[in-house]
């Protein structure tokens, strides 16, 4: 199936530093576009890749699973230590969780952990019922584009695939088990009034990581998916101002004055 115009992977050439940014579940990364353009701008190299399943019609994502969703990461990630002296991991929602596997497998080749209303349980009784449901029920109603600005919107799925939602909800639980193992500084930035994932999530997972270095944002305007929302230009901006903290003797413009490339749709 062809991509959906939008949901293209996103690439930038940049500095030294590296930012993986990891799109949701569902979802494309057309949610985390202008965050990706916002880092390219700064002189950051970006890889925003599109997860296996994604981005083009739901039933494509039902024959997949978390380990195909974590191997398109894991794969970027490997690629852009061999190219780039720092690199940094972030995500939103799954790719929240995405990003926190990834600083718990991969240690010190990750310099931080940026996450946006990080996914880490699928919550409700009906979570319990999926290995038996999801062979009688295709598909449940999507949870795309939670967003409070009225003239924005996601790019994500109207059905939400109950095998693919089964493979999530056992990827959140083996990320859970592994959250001790992530000792990278954090950025966490969480929306109060979430409908997709509750508040609970990010406090579980500041409760469990090892991280001695975490900051907490609270995004008052935004709904679930903030970078698409009132909040996003703080998002941006906080994310550059916690990199260049983070940047061996850059500053705060990581990565500034290589223009570089950028490829994607």
């Amino acid at each position: 199936m062809p991509v959906l115009s939008g949901a293209e992977p996103f690439r930038h050439e940049g500095g030294e530093v590296a930012v993986l940014l990891c799109h949701g579940f569902t979802g494309s990364p057309q949610s985390l576009r202008p965050w990706a353009e916002h880092l390219a701008e700064r002189g950051l190299t970006v890889s925003l890749p599109l997860l296996p399943g994604h981005g083009t019609r739901w039933e494509d994502l039902r024959i997949t699973g978390w380990q195909d969703w974590y191997a398109e990461v894991d794969r970027e990630l490997r690629l852009l230590c061999e190219r780039r002296e720092q690199v940094f991991v972030a995500g939103l929602s799954m790719g929240g969780a995405l990003a926190l596997r990834l600083a718990a497998k991969h240690g010190d080749a990750v310099s931080g952990v940026v996450v946006v209303n990080p996914a880490n349980k699928v919550h409700g009784l009906a979570a319990h019922a999926l290995p038996v449901v999801r062979h009688l029920v295709p598909a449940t109603k999507g949870i795309a584009s939670d967003i409070a600005k009225p003239d924005s919107r996601e790019l994500g799925y109207d059905r939400v695939p109950l095998h693919a939602a089964h493979s999530l909800r056992q990827f959140f639980q083996i990320t859970d088990r592994e959250l001790p193992q992530v000792t990278q500084p954090v950025l966490l930035l969480r929306s109060p009034q979430d409908h997709v994932v509750p508040p609970a999530d990010s406090a579980r997972i500041l409760s469990r990581i090892s991280s001695t270095d975490v900051t907490e944002v609270v995004l008052e305007q935004s709904y679930h998916v903030a970078t698409l929302d009132h909040d996003a230009d703080r998002i941006f901006e906080e994310s550059v101002e916690f990199i260049g903290r983070l940047a061996s003797g850059l500053g705060s413009e990581p990565g500034l004055g290589k223009e570089g490339t950028t490829a994607g749709g």
